[in-house]
């Protein structure tokens, strides 16, 4: 999109002076779509209507399903928290499992991402790296928790183990992604001069994707804490398990305070994280 700062500057500049890329761009931003996107409109259209076909999506069934959805919001008023003391501490250990499970997928992700990245890894290591992160992220982390309950029982640590492993396939190919998309003038240049490949990774590379992979690295750590909420249903750990207990004894007050506490929890590390963000970039 061009902004009127970038109109500003192209009034001032003659048309001689500009580069030719920025010239393309300024062009482009007057141009009529192409022929191949307007036929793609109906082709999307009809896979649309496919999808919501395929997936037997109905508005009339939704509309008359509110009135069930309604009673079960009924059911959880008021809200029971008799038992906040249990809640906190599970909400406590949902947040240290959050933790450290997001520094462990981080390192090991910003390790994986020096391997997956096309303009720093070489293309037999490339290849490889990208097929395993597509074959982890294929797999549901719910999986990942039954694997490492099995090995290692029960517990916030099993939960641990699959939100690290879950966040190679995930994080790890947005850290290489935010690796390729940086400037190659700088790299260029390092290399240039004769920069070795750890001092252009070191110096010119991930000074200029660092802010990026810290602003996912907060996102890792928010879909982290919703995530735990899950795990807890098959016994990894975390405030799910009580979660899932609550609704099978049909205790909604309970499950309502749960659900209010866990909003809350989200809520004020969504502000938090938003805030850091702001901050770096």
């Amino acid at each position: 999109m061009t902004t009127a700062h970038d109109t500003q500057a192209a009034e001032k500049v003659p048309a001689e002076a500009l580069d030719p890329a920025d010239r393309l761009r300024l062009e482009r931003a007057f141009t009529v779509p192409r022929a191949r996107f307007l036929a793609g409109i109906p082709v999307a259209l009809i896979l649309l209507a496919w999808s919501f076909w395929g997936a037997e999506f109905n508005f009339a069934k939704l509309g008359e399903g509110s009135v069930n959805m309604g009673e079960f919001l009924a059911r959880l008023l008021p809200p029971d928290f008799s038992k906040f003391g249990t809640i906190v501490a599970l909400l406590v250990e949902t947040l240290q499992m959050a933790i450290v499970g997001t520094v462990l997928g981080a390192v090991f992700s910003l390790l994986v991402a020096f391997t997956a990245a096309s303009n720093i890894a070489p293309r037999w290591l490339y290849y490889p790296a990208r097929w395993l992160m597509n074959i982890i992220r294929s797999v549901p982390d719910l999986v990942f928790a039954l694997m490492f309950v099995s090995a290692v029982g029960l517990g916030p640590f099993a939960g641990i183990l699959a939100m690290t492993l879950g966040s190679l396939g995930s994080i790890g190919k947005i850290f290489a992604e935010a690796m390729e998309s940086v400037d190659r003038g700088p790299v260029t240049a390092m290399e240039a001069v004769g920069a070795s490949k750890r001092q252009v990774i070191q110096y010119g590379i991930v000074p200029q994707a660092a802010p990026l992979l810290v602003s996912y690295t907060l996102l890792l750590f928010e879909g982290n804490v919703r995530g735990a909420t899950i795990l807890g249903l098959v016994g990894a750990g975390g405030i799910g398990l009580e979660l899932t207990t609550a609704m099978r004894m049909y205790d909604y007050g309970h499950l309502s305070a749960i659900i209010i506490c866990i909003i809350v929890l989200v809520t004020v590390i969504d502000q938090g994280s938003a805030l850091i963000r702001r901050k770096i970039t």
